[in-house]
């Protein structure tokens, strides 16, 4: 096929002017072409007065390409290759693979090896996605935490409920895999082009419901409600797992685990600690979620071309490196979305953001956050950082009124160090309620200093991001997890073989897509070893 890029067409283009497009790059007529496809597309908003989208396409052409090419002379055009995975059948020399955890690491681990033919056995200690959806909306409306089965823990992992962003930073071509198997599962075509690709909490949960069920269909078990107790070794070798299902323990053998426990996963942190498996500290973020009117962060993204409904509600990346040599920036970026209650824990309290498909809220919102790194947990404990979450998580609770409320503060409020009174123009969309509070009675001194300095520096970047009336809703404390689980070349744990610490929780992704490739290379990796 014919790859061409760098194609600019206006933010209401039709398909004949995409075509008028591709047959003038090519040189060729519309009956030239058999088939063709968008790869990629973005939006460029750099001139406000002159925003478009720049498209990547694919083409089939009659006749020979090389040909076509070369009679086109187009420098933006060249042969490509049609994306393939091809998965090796599993063999005999190894046992049934175990995987802990169906977020998206593990239910694309279990997935592949399914695929293989290697019968996976998947366990998760939160329920089925379509019984998970009601544990949270219970908490959601009455501050009623099922500390097995909420935002973190269940089917599909903490994606399940946020945006379902798919943008990732990473090259690895495994990513086209995925995305490939999110569209053959019921996630809309888009997210195979667009630049800035999302499902939506909503369409993703019924996705992740079919990946679950292919991997039964090829032989797999899913097993919800049943957690990891231990990991059993001999001769520094996985031999087996100790279960807890319905208040009943049993082990279920095997010499490979693939961990994909998430990063709110912390008393398996303390089991894996206990167990003398090597871990390190590792640096992470936190901070609160910052909360704007979606219409004007549109209207700051789009000007004139804000609300057209081909451009959606627009999003933002924004960062800046302060004097102190911290960053702040933002993350998770939820347009048209909700801040969510997040907790996992009694008496702690953390929040989240989460958009469904139409990103159609009244308010938009991303996580504000200060990276930091082991030198400000204060302790080499290997487990600080994770004191460190629940810290502020309870303080957080505490300061919200100890029932789940949310604390919030007005930006301007916040500047000036004073407590809000009444809301201005945006109104908090975290539920059960919230409660106004300072967030220097929550977070660390460094990290709020962090915010007041960079807070005029990011409005200068993003015009109306620290207005007065924008809320700051604490507390966000897991943008990831706060250790790596240490592994060697063949993503095995640098002391048990078999053990493939895998996924956010082990510290080796950061999103839906990264923690879905890692999966897939665990996957691989125990594939290669029974063959």
């Amino acid at each position: 096929m014919i790859r061409i890029t760098d194609l600019h067409l206006p933010v209401n283009y039709s398909t004949d002017d995409l075509e008028k497009k591709i047959c003038k790059s090519l040189r060729i007529s519309k009956n030239d072409i058999l088939k063709y496809s968008i790869f990629r597309k973005s939006i460029d908003a750099r001139k406000k007065q002159d925003i478009h989208f720049i498209i990547t396409a694919d083409i089939y052409v009659k006749g020979n390409e090389n040909a076509c090419l070369s009679r086109a002379k187009c420098k933006n055009a060249q042969i490509k290759e049609e994306y393939k995975y091809k998965i090796n059948r599993f063999g005999n020399k190894v046992s049934r693979p175990l995987i802990v955890g169906a977020g998206p690491a593990g239910l694309f681990a279990a997935l592949i090896l399914a695929q293989s033919g290697a019968e996976p056995i998947l366990i998760e200690r939160g329920k089925k996605v379509e019984e998970r959806i009601k544990d949270v909306e219970t908490f959601w409306t009455t501050g009623k935490l099922n500390t097995t089965s909420n935002v973190q823990f269940g089917e599909g992992g903490a994606g399940t409920f946020s945006d379902g962003k798919l943008n990732t930073g990473t090259k690895d071509t495994r990513a086209r895999k995925v995305l490939l198997e999110f569209v053959k599962h019921g996630a809309p075509e888009e997210i195979l082009y667009n630049a800035k690709p999302h499902i939506g909490t909503d369409k993703l949960r019924n996705t992740v419901e079919n990946i679950r069920e292919e991997i039964i269909n090829l032989g797999g078990k899913v097993l919800f409600e049943t957690q990891l107790i231990s990991i059993k070794t001999k001769d520094d070798k996985v031999i087996g797992a100790e279960i807890l299902q319905k208040d009943s323990k049993s082990i279920i053998e095997t010499d490979n685990i693939i961990l994909a426990i998430g990063h709110s996963a912390r008393d398996t942190f303390e089991e894996i600690y206990k167990l003398g498996i090597p871990i390190e500290q590792k640096p992470f973020a936190i901070g609160a979620r910052i909360e704007h009117l979606r219409e004007k962060i549109d209207k700051s993204q789009y000007a004139d071309f804000a609300g057209n409904k081909n451009l959606g509600a627009a999003p933002y990346k924004l960062n800046v490196h302060l004097k102190s040599g911290r960053g702040v920036y933002t993350f998770c970026m939820c347009p048209g979305g909700k801040v969510v209650a997040a907790a996992s824990e009694e008496k702690r309290l953390v929040t989240n953001g989460m958009s469904n498909f139409a990103r159609d809220e009244s308010n938009s919102n991303s996580a504000l956050l200060v990276g930091i790194t082991p030198a400000d947990f204060k302790s080499d404990h290997k487990l600080s950082g994770m004191y460190l979450q629940r810290e502020l998580e309870q303080k957080a609770f505490i300061c919200g009124g100890e029932n789940f409320y949310a604390p919030v503060q007005k930006v301007g409020d916040f500047l000036n160090n004073v407590n809000s009174k009444e809301f201005g123009e945006v109104l908090p969309s975290y539920k059960p309620g919230t409660s106004f509070c300072k967030m220097d009675d929550i977070l660390p001194d460094f990290v709020c200093n962090s915010f007041r300095e960079a807070l005029p520096l990011l409005n200068n970047k993003l015009n109306g991001f620290a207005d007065n009336d924008t809320l700051l809703t604490g507390v966000e404390s897991r943008s990831s997890s706060p250790i790596r689980i240490l592994r060697d070349e063949n993503m095995e744990s640098v002391k048990i073989k078999g053990l493939y610490p895998c996924g956010e929780g082990a510290g080796y992704a950061g999103g839906i897509v990264s923690a879905a490739v890692d999966g897939i290379k665990c996957a691989e990796k125990i594939i290669e070893k029974s063959i």
